[in-house]
């Protein structure tokens, strides 16, 4: 869009989350979609109290994460003996359909891997809700053998109850429902983390000598935001378009015309960039 729009040329850089921010204090980066403020909280809040970098508002606000099952668990199946299971209280009924096949008399949690901050929050989550007789944590190892756990059960229409997060491909590509919680208490969290995880937000953040000389462009990195359905969805069209991030972002752009409209100031650049899309496959 800066390309087609404001005729920038630009550059896409990868990499770890650290090293992108200390670039974007330098100004080797000048850019930066997606801050995950809570996770470097401490940072986040110097860089930009002192000035070292610009924050430009939230592409969305609500980037979470928690127990989720498949739909057909969450509206129940009686075809196939599965009740409805939407919260806490519903796992401490029927707990016993999330079959354990390593311990038959516990049902099973496929919980993130170990060392993930996830897998031990979790674990509390089973003591603090007084799950500890029913359900028994299972470290999947990888994100990779998490995502397989959930794939396979969700082929096989079996129940799972299972960590993981949004956006993310696999809550684009199957329908998933997050169970309910009770609402997030900091007290709580801090002690039992017996409630619902706080939300992420996920910010924009600007190089300032980069967008103090390239003011024109501030209004649209401003305007920028984002839905986590919209998110999750475009992930999965590009995990099953051979992760092409080109691809993914013109076949997003001419499947959210309404959206993106939001985003650009003046009907001209609107019709640069709609007329570059033409061309474009």
């Amino acid at each position: 869009m800066m390309e087609k729009g404001w005729d920038y040329e630009t550059d896409f850089l990868f990499s770890e989350e650290m090293p992108g921010y200390v670039a974007l204090e330098r100004g080797d980066v000048h850019v930066v979609l997606e801050v995950w403020t809570e996770g470097q909280l401490e940072w986040w809040q110097g860089a930009t109290k002192a000035g070292k970098v610009i924050d430009l508002g939230t592409v969305f606000p609500n980037a979470r994460s928690g127990w989720y099952v498949p739909y057909y668990v969450a509206e129940g199946d009686p075809e196939k003996g599965i009740p409805s299971v939407r919260s806490i209280e519903d796992i401490r009924e029927h707990w016993m359909i999330f079959k354990n096949p390593e311990n038959p008399e516990m049902g099973r949690f496929t919980n993130a891997p170990t060392g993930w901050a996830a897998h031990t929050i979790n674990k509390d989550k089973i003591k603090g809700y007084g799950l500890e007789d029913k359900l028994e944590p299972f470290d999947t190892g990888s994100a990779t053998a998490l995502r397989t756990a959930i794939v396979t059960a969700y082929q096989r229409h079996e129940p799972i109850v299972a960590y993981y997060w949004e956006p993310t491909p696999l809550l684009g590509e199957l329908d998933m429902v997050m169970i309910e919680e009770p609402p997030y208490d900091p007290e709580i969290w801090e002690t039992t983390h017996a409630c619902a995880s706080p939300a992420f937000t996920v910010a924009k953040a600007v190089n300032p000598a980069w967008i103090q000389a390239n003011e024109e462009v501030r209004g649209l990195i401003e305007r920028y935001h984002m839905t986590l359905e919209k998110t999750n969805e475009a992930l999965a069209w590009m995990k099953n378009n051979g992760d092409d991030v080109d691809k993914t972002a013109i076949w997003f752009l001419k499947e959210n015309t309404d959206l993106w409209h939001q985003w650009v100031e003046g009907e001209e650049k609107i019709k640069r960039i709609e007329k570059a899309l033409k061309t474009v496959s």
